[in-house]
């Protein structure tokens, strides 16, 4: 988990489809005006053939806010009246949702399981095991399991050799990543109690000799810092964290790095996209698992181009 999203808490959202112009003008004064640790602005455009105005514009805001307010404020940026719309989304218990029917999950050569399923693991197998817990991220999820995939793909072409994970929740993927390449590997959350999960984990599925877990927000902790750059690194979040942490990301990354990012609704896997491609990574391959997106991007050689201030949630 990530600046203050649980994945308990509904994330309220605003869209506008307007025309490439209003929309960025749009993006520019609400990013400006709100705080960025409580709001983000993603503007892109739509990729489903929709006719013109083909710019879509959302604005997410981690508690509700004043409707008439922000209305007033997008209308005066566009410079005309335009039509917003409002939408709730993640009012479920995530936790609850990964117990449900609890078997083991086959992702590529890991697998996800309980204590209960221990002998049902296949000897090929990379066994993890994660008791459904306080933090997020049992396996079972889609999230989760897009992000397993792509890492299962990614080791049949090459081997990273320094893994990240940020928002590691019960640290899952930076297990997976350090079972299967036996490497060092640094994993965050905001989250002191998904920390605290997550090292349990770690010990129990004797990866402490290499996975770190510390209590980090974004990236800029010491120990992350100085350990870079990575070139591989897992953001399984939501959009609006993930908008905001492109930027920094891009700073920690090696050429040639691999990021596998997740937490994403299929209708907001373009707006990541978008910040993304602005710090020079291009899309690898995308997996769509139930309502979910998981993008694996890949960071070329070259420096990243300049671009709008990014449009997040």
């Amino acid at each position: 988990m990530l600046e203050g999203l649980h994945p308990n808490n509904p994330t309220h959202v605003a869209r506008i489809v307007t025309d490439e112009a209003r929309a960025r003008r749009i993006a520019d004064l609400l990013g400006e005006s709100f705080d960025p640790a409580e709001t983000a602005v993603a503007a892109f455009e739509r990729e489903d053939g929709t006719p013109k105005p083909p710019w879509l514009v959302e604005v997410y805001f981690r508690t509700e806010p004043n409707r008439p307010a922000v209305t007033d404020l997008i209308r005066l940026a566009a410079g005309t009246d335009v039509d917003v719309a409002y939408d709730a989304f993640g009012e479920k218990d995530w936790v609850a949702a990964s117990l449900e029917g609890l078997a083991p999950v086959v992702a590529g050569r890991f697998t996800i399981h309980g204590s209960h399923d221990r002998a049902r693991v296949k000897r090929n197998s990379i066994g993890i095991e994660i008791e459904a817990a306080l933090a997020f991220g049992t396996g079972h999820h889609g999230t989760t399991r897009g992000c397993l995939l792509a890492l299962d793909d990614l080791l049949k072409r090459r081997r990273p050799r320094r893994p990240l994970d940020i928002g590691t929740g019960t640290g899952v993927l930076a297990i997976a990543a350090a079972r299967a390449l036996h490497r060092r590997v640094l994993a965050s959350d905001i989250d002191p109690q998904a920390i605290a999960t997550a090292r349990n984990n770690i010990r129990f599925n004797r990866a402490g000799a290499y996975v770190a877990a510390i209590v980090a927000r974004g990236t800029t902790a010491q120990r992350m810092q100085r350990e870079k750059p990575y070139d591989l690194v897992f953001a399984n979040i939501l959009l609006g964290p993930l908008a905001r942490l492109a930027a920094p990301m891009g700073k920690l990354l090696a050429p040639g790095a691999t990021v596998i990012l997740s937490g994403l609704l299929h209708a907001h896997a373009n707006a990541a996209l978008a910040a993304y491609r602005a710090q020079g990574l291009s899309l690898v391959k995308r997996y769509r698992l139930d309502e979910w997106t998981t993008l694996v991007l890949q960071r070329g050689g070259g420096k990243p181009r300049r671009s709008p201030r990014p449009a997040a949630r």
